[in-house]
Parts: C-alpha cells; sequence; structure tokens
C-alpha cells in the first residue's frame, strides 16, 4: 500500500505513524508544503494523510500552498481515498467538505481526555476503543461545524466536536495519537508562545510528566491504523 503524506513545518512530520507503516512494509512519501513541493498525481497513493501544523486553515495570503492543499484534498476524497487528517489536517478536511473552522471557546494543548459517543462504536474502527481516554492536544481552532455527510464521533470538555467520519473512508482527528516524545518537545520548542495560561493549557514539566500515556496513546492508532487497513481492503474486494 502506497501512503503519502502532507506536512506544513518541518517540526511536523507523521512520527508513530511513519513507524507503523514500516513495520506494515508500507511505503510512505511526503509532500513537504512549506518547501514548495509539487503533490502527487491521484494514481500515485493509496492513502492521504494531513498532518498538523501552527497555521491556520485560512491564513493563504500567508500560506498560499494552502489554496493548492485544500483543492488537492477535495480531488483525493472525490476519488474515494482513504484520507485521514490530524490537528490542521482535520479542520483543512473539515473546511473542505463543507464545515466551519474557527477558534474554540478554549485553547486545548496537553493531556486531556476525550470521549467516544455512540457515532463512533457503530465504526469498525472503533470497536475497541475505550470510551474516554487522554490524547495530545495542541490547538486553538477547531471545526465547529460538521459540513452534510459528516459525523462527529467524539467529542471533549472544552471541545465538542474532536472527530468526525466523512462517508466511512474520511476521518479526522482533532487530537494526536501519532505523537512520540520527539514530535511533542518539537512543539513545546517550536510553539512555547501559545503555551499562555488556560483552563485546559498545560506547561511543559506538565506535558513531560503525562509522557506515560504516549505508549497507550500510540497503541490506539495502531489498532485504528490495522482497522482502517483491513476496511479499505475488504472495501476494494467488494
Amino acid at each position: 500500500m502506497r501512503i503519502h503524506y502532507l506536512q506544513h513545518v518541518p517540526f511536523e512530520d507523521p512520527a508513530h505513524i511513519a513507524c507503523w507503516v514500516r513495520d506494515k512494509g508500507h511505503s510512505l512519501t511526503g509532500t513537504r508544503l512549506y518547501n514548495q513541493e509539487a503533490v502527487p498525481a491521484m494514481d500515485q497513493f493509496d492513502w492521504l494523510v494531513i498532518m498538523g501544523g501552527p497555521m491556520n486553515i485560512y491564513e493563504e495570503e500567508q500560506y498560499p500552498w494552502l489554496k493548492v492543499e485544500k483543492q488537492f484534498i477535495k480531488a483525493a476524497i472525490d476519488n474515494r481515498k482513504v484520507v485521514l487528517g490530524i490537528c490542521l489536517g482535520a479542520q483543512l478536511i473539515a473546511a473542505v467538505v463543507g464545515g466551519k473552522v474557527t477558534k474554540n471557546p478554549e485553547g486545548e494543548i496537553g493531556w486531556l481526555p476525550v470521549t467516544l459517543n455512540a457515532e463512533a462504536y457503530k465504526s469498525p474502527l472503533f470497536k475497541n476503543f475505550p470510551a474516554t481516554f487522554p490524547v495530545f492536544q495542541w490547538h486553538n481552532d477547531t471545526f465547529s461545524t460538521l459540513g452534510e455527510g459528516s459525523l462527529c464521533i467524539a467529542g471533549s470538555v472544552a471541545c465538542a466536536q474532536q472527530a468526525f467520519i466523512y462517508k466511512e473512508r474520511v476521518i479526522g482527528f482533532q487530537f494526536h495519537l501519532e505523537s512520540t516524545q520527539e514530535s511533542i518537545a518539537a512543539l513545546i520548542r517550536h510553539c512555547a508562545g501559545e503555551m499562555t495560561e488556560g483552563a485546559y493549557i498545560q506547561s511543559a514539566r506538565q506535558i513531560e510528566a503525562g509522557m506515560g500515556f504516549l505508549k497507550a496513546a500510540n497503541s490506539l492508532m495502531d489498532d485504528f491504523l490495522n482497522r482502517l487497513e483491513a476496511y479499505d481492503q475488504r472495501q476494494e474486494g467488494a
């Protein structure tokens, strides 16, 4: 299987997703949009993974490649690719399929719980997920409105919509199950200015104290990707 990712800044790469790809023997390619790299043709990949980033989806004047990226994401969805968006990536998907991305009432940074709803358990992708589990968060915006065909599958106290599924093959996570110690350290190093006072914003010390949650988060990501792969194979064989 050929997996392609879109990367927005040097310090937010596929992290643990790359480990899963390697272990499964799949191929992994990427477009580093911040380097003005070109996106691939639709016949050059099977899955698209869209990473996070500190920019906002509406900052096209500052980041002109955002317009091209949105068009590419729409084309991938229209071509029935499996598409997974994380944080900014999820927000981009939400906007492309008719949703709205705005400032969340509260910023969320650090290890915070999310809760799956009944819609999540209707999908085979989340069969083994616990109802509530800690995840790593780093966002101020969110998909406040989801477009037609999108189902919210998770929320948190501070953010009503934490994840969604769109037409079964497109998934958005506001949170980070792919994080590693290295990727979290890089976020703290490069985005420390976002760590302001807030009810749901942890300090670097609090984040580092929560690194014990990483193993379980990565395990959930592995389980999700395994189930997504099996689901995709069943659909392709149908």
